[in-house]
């Protein structure tokens, strides 16, 4: 007897047990469904960074769409020297040089991606990654704590409407700098000197056709062309450098030359500006070649109509530096002084050749 029982109490245990399964199993194991995993990614931006822009509008909506609430992404906004500093620190934290960071800056777990090539061709393939691995948070950086809560909660859309387009610019351009401040005055004075130099070297070529001025150049002054080329090429290979890797520029105690170099102005046609800067060097410096080798006067006009060209070039982007981007690069700055310098000797040359001819004997020295 006490075996049956022992028999009935036990299914009476089982069927117990059996019957309240259900209502005490949690409601995911209920269902037989698991918390989603995440991924968390931080990036910072520029408003006056085409590159930024790219990823916003190209690169993260279709992810987003894609993964929808398992990817969120932070945006934060530099639109101050304060905030620019305080991606420095985040990229310091990360073990990155002050030099070595750039925008579009995006953080994902331990990993961290520069410019819009690298988040185009990897931000995929981690954010598969973390979530195969449970997702990710934001990694635990002292700087993050203060920068999280401030941040712009979600991925700009793919058309921004017209209204914050607009008023973008005016944070970046509100915040106070008083470097920016001096990097305007003397681009504005190099500026105007183009101005005056350009038409001055016009008037003096039509003097110079008209017989009311002669000039003699000396031997030396056709050193003068390699020189300067040479500075200038120099120059434009290190802005060409940092538009086509997404560094950070050394830019000096004058001017904010990352803000100009991130900026949909740095391209042309989707070339970088200091590409077109290097490719102009080389030219001017192949001409040369040739005029200290030929007797004719044509290698001396292609001198003038090219370093022409650079200088009303030069004009224009030191006129969307001062009033569109509102920021100066003194890189730039500097491209434009050289670029001048060749125009007037250009022009001297130039009369010269106009006025009698070059013995090549002369120029052999």
């Amino acid at each position: 007897m006490k075996s049956i029982k022992r028999i009935a109490l036990v299914l009476v245990l089982l069927w117990l047990a059996f019957a309240a399964g259900p209502a005490a199993r949690p409601a995911s194991a209920q269902s037989g469904e698991s918390p989603e995993p995440v991924v968390h990614a931080l990036m910072f931006w520029m408003d006056t960074c085409g590159h930024c822009h790219y990823v916003l509008e190209s690169v993260l909506p279709p992810l987003q769409e894609q993964y929808g609430a398992q990817l969120d992404i932070t945006l934060i906004e530099i639109a101050s020297r304060e905030d620019a500093d305080r991606m420095l620190a985040v990229a310091a934290e990360l073990g990155l040089p002050p030099g070595g960071v750039g925008v579009p800056f995006l953080v994902i777990g331990e990993r961290y991606l520069i410019g819009s090539d690298q988040v185009e061709a990897e931000l995929p393939g981690l954010i598969e990654a973390h979530l195969a691995a449970g997702g990710v948070e934001l990694p635990s950086l002292p700087t993050l704590e203060g920068l999280v809560p401030a941040a712009e909660p979600a991925v700009l859309p793919p058309a921004p409407a017209p209204e914050a387009t607009a008023a973008a610019p005016e944070a970046v351009v509100a915040a106070p700098e008083a470097r920016a401040v001096d990097g305007a005055g003397v681009a504005l004075v190099v500026l105007l000197a183009m101005i005056l130099v350009l038409a001055a070297a016009a008037g003096g070529l039509w003097l110079a056709r008209a017989g009311r001025i002669q000039s003699t150049p000396a031997a030396r002054l056709w050193l003068a062309v390699p020189i300067l080329s040479v500075l200038g090429l120099g120059v434009a290979a290190y802005l060409a450098y940092v538009e086509t890797q997404a560094a950070s520029a050394v830019c000096g105690p004058v001017g904010d030359c990352n803000a100009v170099q991130s900026s949909s102005y740095a391209r042309v046609l989707g070339v970088p500006i200091g590409l077109i800067g290097v490719a102009g060097y080389v030219a001017i410096l192949a001409v040369w070649a040739w005029a200290r080798r030929s007797a004719s006067a044509l290698p001396v006009v292609l001198l003038v109509l090219m370093t022409g060209f650079g200088v009303a070039f030069s004009i224009y982007l030191t006129y969307l530096e001062l009033f569109v981007i509102r920021a100066v690069c003194m890189w730039c700055v500097t491209s434009a002084v050289v670029m001048t310098l060749l125009l007037l000797v250009s022009v001297w040359l130039a009369v010269g050749a106009a006025t009698q001819p070059r013995p090549r004997a002369a120029m052999a020295r």
